[in-house]
């Protein structure tokens, strides 16, 4: 028998273990025949994910998404990857379930938001730290940021900011500072009191100046003061508050052994060959999400040259380019993936539901030497993030999680 025969049965026994109500159909895209299966592979009913991952960021996926791949296709001390980190979801997860860990995104922010949750300081480290950085609350930011905050609040903000840079460039920074920066940087925007801001919307999304203004003046709303080591602190113990000292451990020993790479997520040069026994991983969608401009104030507060990020995205307008990079990441997965190892590659619907990414990315891992196993379209509610991109049914926009899974043959 083929040993990819035994892989692709093995991988439908998995499917049907976890959604037994659906055997999924058998179709034929670009002269490869796969089985398409559908239903709830995962949901937040199935199980709670941790705290910890309560980060926002605009396209991520569940946690429960990676935990499936990786509860059922590694064991404790495989290395997990992902090459388009986002936020992080699918390493800290990994990590979480004891799993050694490499991540890479184009975004500096991604380093940010993930690299401190593997160094987790105590909420009394937090605190002192904080009473020793200078409030600084007549300083102004060198942009006009009134429409979202309170003077004395931007002035404690940009303080706060200047004391990061300066602890970044001068090579001081600690686990304690990147916490509160990554904290900081995640609470800079939002649409409640826990944020710094004014109400404005999900803090995955940074509206521009102008936009704010006109919710200003619908909402006839004026920026309060919002006081920043307060809400730093209560997101802390928020982050933190379902943590086991078994997982804080776990974090901790994926971070000091993990990679945390900036670049271009086909050449990863880190990363050793045939070392990795699974990526899971979503990539931009064409232009379906403007990372940089959803991120341009996060990027100002962590001191980023947002025009320099944009440049090394792979946010595309053009398919034939899109496919174009997925096949470069495609090649690099396959050099760094272990000989029976797997890729789990989500992707979605864009142009209306009109471009379904899973029958464009098949043949690109095909080409690259993986064996496709089949797809997997995960049917889940909307999310508030949805109705605001104006995505009202299942039969349209990036409302369904589609993985396209492949294994590394011998």
């Amino acid at each position: 028998m083929n040993p990819a025969d035994d892989s692709e049965t093995a991988f439908k026994n998995l499917v049907l273990r976890s959604c037994p109500f659906h055997d999924g159909e058998t179709i034929d895209i670009a002269g490869i025949r796969i089985t398409r299966y559908s239903g709830e592979f995962w949901t937040s009913a199935q199980r709670k994910a941790s705290s910890v991952h309560e980060i926002s960021y605009r396209a991520c996926f569940k946690p429960q998404l990676p935990h499936f791949f990786i509860k059922n296709l590694t064991g404790v001390g495989s290395r997990i990857y992902d090459p388009f980190s986002g936020r992080g979801t699918t390493v800290i997860e990994a990590g979480l379930l004891g799993r050694q860990i490499a991540s890479n995104d184009a975004n500096p922010l991604s380093r940010i938001l993930t690299r401190p949750r593997f160094f987790i300081p105590a909420e009394k480290q937090v605190a002192a730290r904080m009473a020793e950085i200078p409030a600084g609350t007549g300083e102004r930011a060198e942009i006009d940021l009134s429409m979202f905050y309170d003077q004395k609040t931007e002035g404690e903000i940009v303080s706060l900011r200047q004391y990061l840079i300066n602890q970044e460039e001068t090579g001081r920074i600690d686990s304690v500072d990147s916490w509160i920066r990554m904290v900081a940087t995640s609470r800079l925007t939002g649409h409640s009191a826990g944020f710094f801001s004014v109400y404005t919307l999900p803090p995955n999304q940074a509206v521009s100046p102008e936009r704010q203004v006109q919710i200003n003046k619908r909402r006839k709303q004026v920026p309060e003061y919002r006081n920043i080591r307060d809400l730093i602190l209560r997101k802390t113990r928020s982050l933190v508050r379902d943590l086991t000292p078994e997982e804080r451990t776990r974090l901790n020993n994926a971070g000091k052994s993990g990679l945390f790479l900036t670049g271009d997520s086909g050449s990863t040069a880190p990363i050793p060959d045939e070392s990795v026994s699974l990526t899971v991983t979503s990539p931009p969608f064409l232009d379906t999400v403007q990372y940089v401009k959803d991120n341009w104030l996060r990027c100002w507060f962590c001191g980023i040259d947002a025009a320099a990020v944009e440049r090394g995205l792979t946010v595309t307008r053009s398919l034939a380019d899109w496919c174009k990079a997925m096949g470069s990441t495609f090649r690099e997965l396959f050099r760094i993936t272990l000989t029976g190892g797997y890729v789990a590659f989500e992707v979605g619907e864009v142009r209306g539901g009109s471009i379904l990414l899973d029958e464009q990315v098949l043949p690109v891992g095909a080409a690259a030497g993986f064996v496709p196993l089949g797809i997997l379209v995960n049917l889940q509610q909307f999310t508030k993030t949805s109705h605001i991109w104006g995505i009202g049914n299942n039969e349209s926009g990036t409302n369904t999680n589609r993985i396209v899974v492949f294994r590394k043959e011998a």
